[in-house]
């Protein structure tokens, strides 16, 4: 196609995913009280023994909350149109049988970045309570109530993306991008990368949810390595037949 028409098409695209946003953050907006909810339980345990408050410092932060809430879950709910935009933009030379792969992306991709998700959602109250531990004893900690539920958001949804790095490799290896032993030829470098990215969303070093969190993204990479050579090795054999044929 030519750039008017590429130029065209990001529009078209932009605005699917935008109008997908938009409609589902509203539906977010009226869940954002069960969300809320669900962001704060780490907090009654605490709050029962008055060693955390949870305050709004100002007018208009509540309504701020809200529709901060309601633009996430518009993106997350939204995440199959947008996901499906941005690689049909990005690989529109896929032949139709490897269009499939971009399906089978979704389908990997969208329930690992929930499950990755609830995990975080799962670890949040022992972070909370660590970090609440460090103050002195017979004293109260005032958290402002847009400062705790942006930490959480983002402690929360940096897990779920990293469960989702390696179905991005298995996509880059079906669209022949990577090969699966190059994918295992850099394991201690992948190892090492998910290891700091664990530590960096459990920050103060809490060794048992770093390790919680690295686990299973070390087992999906290798999970990922090892598809990406059965791969590797059943296009070559294809290969090798219509060369074959061709001969």
């Amino acid at each position: 196609m030519r750039l008017v028409e590429h130029l065209r098409e990001l529009r078209t695209r932009f605005v699917i995913c935008f109008a997908a946003i938009a409609v589902l953050g509203i539906g977010g907006f009226f869940l954002s009280d069960l969300v809320l909810e669900l962001l704060a339980a780490p907090l009654e345990p605490l709050q029962a023994d008055r060693i955390v408050e949870l305050n709004f410092t100002f007018i208009t932060q509540s309504f701020d909350i809200k529709m901060r809430i309601g633009l996430l879950v518009g993106v997350i709910a939204a995440s199959p149109v947008w996901l499906y935009n941005i690689l049909a933009f990005l690989l529109p030379g896929l032949h139709k049988g490897e269009r499939r792969y971009v399906w089978g992306f979704l389908a990997s991709a969208v329930p690992l970045f929930l499950g990755g998700c609830t995990m975080g959602w799962l670890l949040l109250p022992r972070i909370v309570q660590l970090f609440v531990g460090f103050a002195p004893e017979g004293t109260t900690s005032v958290l402002s109530a847009q400062e705790y539920f942006d930490f959480s958001f983002k402690l929360v949804v940096a897990i779920g993306l990293g469960f989702v790095v390696p179905v991005v490799i298995v996509f880059l290896n079906l669209a022949g991008a990577i090969t699966g032993a190059a994918i295992l030829k850099g394991w201690r470098w992948a190892v090492l990368g998910i290891a700091l990215f664990a530590a960096c969303v459990t920050p103060a070093g809490e060794l048992l949810s770093m390790f919680l969190i690295a686990g299973p993204i070390i087992v999906l990479y290798f999970a990922a390595g090892g598809f990406a050579v059965l791969n590797d090795r059943r296009r070559a054999k294809r290969l090798a037949a219509d060369v074959g044929q061709a001969a």
